[in-house]
């Protein structure tokens, strides 16, 4: 059998924000599709965020623990291998179309090399084929200036409205400057498509990575006014304290630089969270539209039945839940996401409700290739799951991590006297808690099934005492058994 991988990772998209998922309001139906004929994966996560730290641990296998490549910007250790690395040892080229958000060794490269100027980097092994980043976006540029656009000096620009921006008109449904058949997303699906075309005899492993709906929220006609936001309902603002975390990123994205905004985004009114999620909805339905553009391909060259094909999203989104903008910190709209697999050889369609982590998708991958997944890695395969199997053992929970270090001011109140090393968290989430663990600050505890929306913290009651030592319990067992293991199964003399 042909060996083909499509591996899509779209960036920024929560769980709950997709057709197939449920959402009353965003239409996906390229997407829904796609799940009528795979395994939907109801509870899967991210261990991380942000974007960086997400895919390094998507690609190697491995928890921030161990690769703690764990900021935009901090170097993945060269020593580890990578999902590109080990389909490279089939003699298939691993390409690229988009971002890995990748920060080289800084112990392998001269220090003159460019690449130590950037976080933007590419995971070693992959062949680039086309980049687009907020960073990298010369090749879309050069592509619409042959489409006759007039490009800006500033790239960034690109992102700007029709209309002369104001105060507010980040928030507005303003069209972009771009026509939908000119977007940063039709730029990489039409270098996708040309790339599955033209290699249709051969075996392949493409990872194809959108940038939306990661800000900044703008989109091209007709996407920027497919939802109207008067339509969009919100979740009641929260009344309790709130944990020195949030306290702290809400001075962060109280700067008018935050998420490219132009204005406070703490300081917004329900209407224009309203409209920020109507533009944000808008993107996702781009997205799924150009996805089923690259399907539509695979099908009409007759690579369909040959091809693995995996959905997911680096992490989620909080859109202005607990007065939270980006991603990060410990609820559910930065860490759940979604996840389809459609995997030629399953006989029928399914949905999983077990609990399933970032680190399961390298080794899927290499299961699905029918090779060996290396010993270190942390995550397991799904593909018992897609062939409609529950292996013997499985997770009950999900662990994750995020070292805030890069939403902690230097001048906020209490961390100045902090080490870098002291801006972590870990949690363990199950279908009833979520226990959040810190350095040096008090924990959190929701439950989950009385408090979906994980407004009411119970860490500091004293009846729930005992279930507090037992998920910090739990994390330390998860810990111990995840401790770097590369050559712990081997024994010399």
């Amino acid at each position: 059998m042909p060996r083909k991988v499509l591996f899509i990772s779209v960036d920024q998209m929560r769980a709950d924000h997709a057709g197939f998922a449920g959402h009353e309001v965003v239409r996906t139906p390229n997407m829904d599709a796609l799940a009528d004929e795979g395994a939907v994966f109801n509870n899967h996560f991210t261990n991380t965020a942000p974007c960086g730290p997400a895919r390094a641990t998507m690609l190697t296998g491995l928890y921030p623990m161990t690769h703690r490549s764990v900021t935009n910007g901090t170097p993945l250790d060269a020593r580890f291998t990578n999902i590109a690395l080990e389909i490279q040892k089939m003699g298939i080229e691993p390409v690229l179309f988009g971002y890995t958000d990748s920060s080289v060794d800084p112990r392998t490269v001269d220090g003159d090399d460019p690449r130590l100027g950037t976080y933007e980097g590419v995971l070693p092994g992959f062949t680039h084929k086309a980049n687009l980043n907020l960073e990298g976006l010369d090749q879309w540029l050069a592509w619409l200036e042959e489409r006759g656009y007039d490009v800006p000096a500033n790239p960034l620009d690109i992102y700007t409205h029709v209309g002369t921006p104001g105060t507010l008109d980040f928030f507005s449904q303003e069209p972009a400057r771009y026509k939908a058949e000119h977007s940063d997303m039709a730029f990489l699906a039409d270098q996708t498509i040309d790339y599955l075309e033209t290699e249709r005899q051969s075996d392949w492993f493409v990872h194809l990575v959108f940038l939306r709906p990661h800000p900044p929220l703008i989109a091209p006609e007709p996407y920027n006014t497919m939802y109207d936001w008067r339509d969009i309902s919100l979740r009641p603002k929260d009344d309790q304290p709130v944990h020195p975390l949030v306290e702290v990123w809400r001075q962060v994205i109280d700067d008018p630089n935050y998420f490219m905004s132009q204005v406070s985004m703490a300081q917004l009114s329900d209407d224009d969270v309203r409209k920020a999620r109507a533009v944000y909805m808008g993107l996702i339905t781009e997205v799924d539209h150009h996805i089923g553009r690259v399907i539509d391909t695979l099908k009409g060259t007759g690579q369909w039945e040959d091809t693995l094909v995996i959905v997911t999203s680096d992490h989620g989104e909080e859109l202005g839940a607990h007065g939270l903008w980006g991603k990060g910190g410990f609820y559910d709209g930065s860490y759940h996401v979604p996840l389809i697999i459609r995997d030629p050889l399953a006989e029928r369609p399914a949905t999983i409700d077990q609990f399933t982590e970032h680190v399961d998708l390298a080794p899927t991958i290499l299961n699905w290739l029918e090779r060996d997944i290396p010993y270190a890695w942390d995550g397991m395969s799904l593909l018992p799951f897609v062939r409609g199997a529950v292996p013997d053992t499985w997770r009950d929970g999900v662990f994750m991590e995020f070292d805030w270090r890069f939403i902690a001011p230097a001048d906020a109140p209490d961390q100045a006297s902090r080490s870098f090393d002291q801006h972590q968290l870990c949690m363990w989430r199950d279908a009833q808690y979520k226990y959040v663990h810190f350095i040096g600050l008090p924990p959190v505890l929701f439950d989950l099934k009385a408090d979906p929306g994980e407004a009411c913290d119970l860490a500091g009651d004293p009846a729930y005492a005992a279930t507090r030592a037992n998920y910090l319990s739990k994390i330390l067992d998860h810990r111990m058994t995840h401790a770097e293991r590369e050559l712990t199964h081997i024994r010399l003399g």
